[in-house]
């Protein structure tokens, strides 16, 4: 099994199916753009928009049109279309779809990768693919042999006329079925006879990342090809005023220095020399007007926000009255920073524009967006640009921004100098130029009435919007509330009869944007948290606690109850252990975790293990849940115990991984996964397991030592004996 690399060659789609001697099968994406609800909709195919070839030698290619960067999608979505294809997996090819809209996504119409929605938004789709597939090269064998079609099978990339013991190869019947109708209906399998789905499967994408095949964005070079690297301002929201160029263009192998919309491009031969004359370009900065911004000054602005009255997410009973009477009352802030995202491969992006055409190559999450702001930059019409998707060395959503800058970059400087450049992000770059995770502050509140129960839930939010001022704002922004930083709060599962959170948005210059597990990444925290803290104030255990208050909600409880029966909850651990619980649902998806862990005298947080129970609904392969799970609570972990980004005079004053640090292996605790057996409507994965592992960690330490973690990362400093 392979890879076919894409830029090797041209996409099959400028190319007919009589031409290639093969089959083609593809679907037109419905008008609406809306998630697919009914077979119908999928009734035409249009062969110069395809997903799926099979060639005359056999070989059968799927056309992914989501990126792959980690997270398993070059192999979960071809595993639908061989399931109903009924294909021999040896045969599977994959291929990265070209940007048109047939390829868009089922929500959100536009072709992009995000939201933990790839497999459940191609499930139907992708089935019908396969099945459509299958039926044609059935029809195509019964017509050659003059029987009925129902008299045939097919298995393993073969047909099989059982009556006249005759078989033909997919490859031999592939030029006969591209010749057949379209059927209008076919029926899918019932998943009772599911062969690949379901099953642990290798990755396709696993040899050429091991044997260095595999092409990342970094790794794109073109003939005459440049190098550059962009100086921006240092002040998030500053501009250029004037530079000299001197000193730079001294320096051997640099080509050119221009002015771009993001700041100073220095262009050379290589990297290293760009990047030297990038740091030689004497610039003077108009640093605009959060020139003076601090996290002091931030903190102290959203505390005073938070005690007045914000944006209404969600309202239920009446706070006041339920409070005015609770036998018991509690209150707590909790706080986390700004995160970067910090991909192991820094932004790059590779644009040749010439008069007749304009090519990028990059890792990106938002193809459709890309393609529009290279013809808006270049001014060529929208077939004469081409978006090639590479691999993505880590995304978490910093390669999915509105603006698109990093592509933007690379096309007005490739523009400038008529040759292909590359543009090249360094770590430093990466860690300082903002599109963080916002820092949020949570002001939180409760009730206890006599018999030990909740009855009243305030919890006011205060943080930047990562969709104001950009395209999604439309409808993701509804009276004034951010939805994204509110999910995890708004949607409060628990049994609370009266429920007030409200919401601030302050704006500031620094670009923030959405962070793997976006608003659960904070409001998990602060909810599980807070919840465990009004767990104890009711003298209950913090499991029983929950699943009173979980009654009404089955799949939370499932979750909840599976990762307690695997964590030994209640059992005695040793001398300056803890045990902690979290419970959180997003993406349509369910999950609990129970972690262990010891702290030391110093205060050194060591987590021993996480038992993580998920309910995602019907499952592709368990292989990518597993790795999602444990890579989404390596990820979540290295924000709680390290993860921060502080501002001095506008500036973000970490700029590496030895001052911005990622966990390292010997940090990494033992994780087991445990799948809830569910037929539910199916979820995400990539992102769900990121939210609980933070309150999981924080209520362990409660646990071990009575001590409450309030604001992340977590401080040593603060749990010292």
């Amino acid at each position: 099994m392979r890879i076919i690399n894409g830029m090797t060659r041209r996409s099959f789609l400028k190319t007919s199916a009589a031409v290639l001697g093969g089959l083609v099968i593809g679907f037109q994406l419905p008008s609406s753009g809306r998630r697919i609800e009914a077979k119908s909709k999928w009734a035409s195919a249009d062969i110069a928009n395809a997903f799926l070839r099979i060639d005359e030698d056999g070989s059968i290619t799927i056309m992914v049109n989501h990126s792959e960067m980690g997270q398993g999608v070059y192999t979960s979505l071809p595993m639908i279309v061989a399931e109903e294809l009924d294909c021999d997996w040896n045969d599977v090819r994959i291929e990265p779809a070209p940007v048109n809209m047939v390829y868009s996504h089922t929500t959100f119409g536009s072709q992009m990768t995000g939201g933990s929605s790839s497999v459940w938004t191609e499930w139907e789709r992708l089935r019908l693919v396969g099945a459509t597939g299958k039926a044609m090269l059935i029809a195509a064998a019964a017509k050659t042999w003059e029987v009925a079609a129902e008299s045939c099978r097919a298995e393993n990339s073969v047909v099989y006329h059982d009556a006249s013991k005759r078989q033909l190869t997919y490859g031999q019947l592939t030029k006969q079925a591209s010749q057949m109708s379209t059927p209008k209906q076919v029926s899918l399998k019932d998943p009772k006879d599911f062969k690949i789905i379901g099953t642990p499967v290798k990755r396709l994408d696993t040899p050429e990342k091991t044997n260095g095949q595999a092409v990342f964005g970094i790794d794109v070079n073109l003939p005459g090809m440049l190098t550059a690297v962009v100086r921006r301002s240092p002040v998030f929201g500053g501009k250029v005023k004037s530079f000299s160029a001197d000193k730079a263009k001294a320096i051997k192998g640099v080509q050119s220095v221009i002015q771009i919309s993001s700041g100073v491009a220095v262009i050379a031969d290589d990297f290293w020399t760009a990047k030297i004359g990038a740091q030689a370009v004497e610039i003077v900065w108009d640093e605009g007007p959060d020139a003076n911004l601090s996290t002091q000054q931030q903190s102290e602005q959203y505390a005073a926000l938070a005690n007045t009255p914000g944006a209404v997410a969600r309202k239920k009973g009446n706070i006041t009255t339920a409070m005015d009477v609770s036998a018991k009352k509690l209150e707590a802030v909790y706080e986390v920073p700004y995160l970067a995202h910090a991909p192991m491969e820094p932004l790059n992006c590779v644009a040749d524009v010439r008069k007749d055409g304009c090519d990028v190559w990059t890792g990106t999450q938002l193809q459709t967006a890309e393609h529009a702001t290279a013809k808006a930059i270049t001014g060529l019409p929208a077939e004469k640009v081409k978006i090639h998707t590479t691999l993505l060395g880590g995304g978490f959503g910093r390669r999915a921004v509105p603006d698109c800058h990093f592509v933007s970059e690379a096309v007005q400087i490739s523009k400038a100098i008529q040759k292909p450049v590359k543009v090249v992000w360094t770590r430093e770059d990466d860690i300082q130029g903002g599109w963080y995770r916002p820092r949020y502050y949570h002001k939180l509140s409760a009730g206890i009435n006599d018999d030990k129960k909740p009855i009243a839930w305030k919890h006011t939010i205060v943080g930047q919007s990562i969709t104001a001022g950009t395209p999604f704002e439309a409808f993701m922004v509804r009276h004034g509330v951010d939805v994204t930083s509110v999910e995890g709060a708004e949607n409060l599962p628990y049994a609370i009869p009266n429920v007030l959170v409200d919401l601030h948005s302050p704006r500031h210059k620094v670009p923030v944007l959405w962070w793997r597990a976006v608003g659960g990444t904070h409001n998990a925290f602060a909810v599980e948290c807070f919840l465990d803290e009004v767990a104890h104030a009711a003298g209950k255990d913090p499991y029983e606690f929950r699943r009173e208050l979980l009654a009404s909600e089955p799949r939370h409880l499932k979750a909840l109850e599976l990762a307690i029966s695997k964590s030994n909850w209640g059992k005695p651990l040793p001398k300056g252990h803890g045990r902690g619980l979290a419970v959180h649902s997003c993406f349509g998806s369910f999950v609990a975790q129970v972690a262990e862990v010891s702290v030391s005298k110093e205060g050194k947080v060591k987590v021993h293990n996480v038992v993580c129970a998920v309910d995602c609904g019907p499952i592709v392969n368990p292989n990518t849940i597993d790795a999602q799970i444990e890579g989404g609570i390596a990820f979540g972990l290295a924000a709680a115990l390290h993860g921060e980004v502080t501002l001095k005079n506008g500036r973000a004053e970490q700029s590496n991984f030895y001052d911005y640090k990622v966990l390292r292996m010997d940090e990494m605790p033992k994780v087991e996964t445990h799948i809830v057996p569910s037929t539910d409507k199916m979820g995400g994965i990539g992102e769900v397991a990121v939210p609980p592992i933070a309150p999981a960690v924080v209520n362990a330490i409660f646990d071990a030592t009575g001590k409450r973690v309030r604001q992340l990362p977590i401080s040593s400093e603060d749990l010292r004996s």
